[in-house]
């Protein structure tokens, strides 16, 4: 058996390596520089076909030829773009993005009771075997049933060892608790040991009743929900406990690179929520990447000169927003070409070992 699994091994690596050399071919033969776009959803038609059978959260149902998608008491409006593939690529090519990290959009699997591990199966699959049919345009980001710890670590095994993916998708809330909690923890200890980056992105806020008034869930409840999760996990010590976790948070951060200043006075001077850091949180925030999606060059500009240019990646939350629109925010900054290099493309080609 050995020999297969060297072979294999060995056709995956030549795998891999041509389809970087066609990125890098289609990219200088395009007179583009290399686009990684790390953030940008496809919803999953088998997962849309079961959820209509279902009568509570999540399902879905259909008014005249709209869908819509219920998580909670959140109603959204899938756009026909939402589920094709192809759709994407030409959106991808008419923005010069040459590689997607793909994952799906919520609802996760957690939503999903004792099925939970049998719907990130399904949706795993799907994920990975768009990218094995278009292997120069897609990475796969995982997705895992955590509320069953044994099975999210066994499903990102084979996601990573079998499927070929190349990070985790991890939703800010999981049900309603947040990741930081101790249950969890097993999922950053996986993520570690297997050198694969988790994503956090925004679920169905805890702040729903809160920001429903005036439609605000999407534009602060959904960013509220990331911001509590990654200053949770910071002053849980988790990226002292990780500390080769690769974490990644969409938006900018939300609102805590601006709220930075005041957690770290509340930390340091007044000693609230201390006990499990070690050096102030805004040294943890510079540990972590920042994906851009936030269509604001003075917010782009503040990230990039608390970051620096090696922990902003581009994303575009695609199909909810338009590529060019965060293209066109960055171009504004006019950065040296080296910089604008890495965030487009260089810093994620690093970190997804691409």
């Amino acid at each position: 058996m050995e020999p297969k699994r060297g072979a294999s091994r060995r056709r995956e690596f030549l795998t891999t390596v041509g389809a970087a050399l066609a990125i890098e071919k289609n990219a200088a033969g395009a007179g583009q520089r290399f686009c990684l776009d790390c953030q940008s959803h496809v919803f999953v038609p088998e997962l849309i076909s079961l959820m209509e059978k279902r009568k509570t959260s999540p399902y879905v149902y259909r008014k005249g030829n709209d869908v819509y998608i219920v998580v909670g008491s959140w109603h959204r409006k899938l756009q026909p773009r939402h589920t094709d593939v192809n759709a994407k690529l030409a959106d991808m090519d008419a923005a010069g993005i040459n590689m997607t990290a793909l994952s799906i959009n919520d609802p996760g699997p957690e939503l999903f009771g004792k099925d939970g591990p049998a719907i990130a199966r399904m949706l795993n699959d799907y994920i990975a075997d768009v990218a094995k049919k278009h292997p120069t345009r897609f990475i796969g980001l995982a997705v895992l049933p955590l509320q069953n710890m044994e099975a999210a670590v066994s499903e990102l095994e084979r996601c990573v060892n079998r499927l070929g993916m190349k990070g985790i998708l991890l939703y800010s809330n999981l049900d309603g608790r947040f990741p930081d909690e101790p249950e969890f923890r097993g999922l950053f200890e996986a993520a570690e040991r297997l050198d694969v980056p988790v994503l956090l992105h925004p679920a169905y806020p805890v702040t729903y009743e809160q920001t429903k008034g005036h439609e605000m869930t999407g534009s602060l409840g959904l960013m509220f929900d990331t911001t509590i999760a990654l200053d949770r996990i910071i002053l849980a010590g988790i990226l002292d406990k990780y500390p080769r976790l690769k974490l990644v948070c969409p938006h900018l951060g939300g609102a805590l690179p601006y709220l930075i200043g005041r957690v770290d006075h509340q930390t340091q001077v007044l000693k609230r929520g201390a006990e499990n850091i070690r050096k102030a949180p805004s040294e943890y925030v510079k540990q972590i990447y920042l994906d851009i999606v936030s269509p604001l060059p003075g917010a782009m500009r503040f990230a990039l000169d608390m970051m620096g240019p090696d922990r902003l990646l581009y994303a575009s939350d695609h199909p909810w927003v338009e590529p060019k629109l965060i293209q066109s925010c960055l171009d504004t900054l006019k950065l040296p070409a080296p910089q604008q290099d890495k965030i487009l493309g260089g810093n994620a080609r690093a970190l997804f070992r691409i």
